[in-house]
């Protein structure tokens, strides 16, 4: 289990806690008012960038979650956590279902911008050709 050496680590963790739950709501709290998230493969479901609370949770992560996985079904947490002044890494692993019956376990790296305690920006990373192959119906090949 990955523990936090300082206020930047705890709150990123506290932030993967909220998102593992499902506690979105949670998770809006701890993002800063101009929050940016930022999906960095092209051409995977949710690419690109998303500004302020509501458009990160509301329009990017609620309606990803709801479209993608099978309810209850997510799960991951992070393997490693560094940090320098406002700059949090941390790589992680997420599991579920997906709507079309696949297993689906990818691994992530998340870059945090920390600003007046909340998270200010986001960068995510992953395996984009697998969630692409993935998200193909069962049969479908490339």
């Amino acid at each position: 289990m990955v523990t936090a050496e300082n206020d930047n680590e705890r709150l990123v963790l506290e932030f993967f806690e909220a998102l593992g739950t499902g506690n979105l709501e949670r998770a809006r709290g701890l993002l800063h008012a101009d929050a940016a998230w930022t999906v960095m493969p092209t051409g995977v479901p949710g690419s690109g960038l998303h500004r302020g609370r509501r458009a990160i949770i509301d329009e990017f992560l609620m309606p990803l979650r709801d479209s993608l996985f099978e309810p209850g079904t997510v799960s991951g947490g992070i393997d490693t956590l560094i940090s320098k002044g406002a700059l949090v890494a941390a790589e992680s692993q997420a599991s579920a279902r997906l709507k079309n019956g696949k297993s689906y376990h990818n691994r992530y790296v998340f870059v945090f911008e920390i600003r007046d305690g909340a998270i200010a920006a986001v960068r995510e990373y992953m395996d984009s050709h697998y969630i692409i192959e993935t998200l193909k119906p069962r049969g479908e090949r490339a």
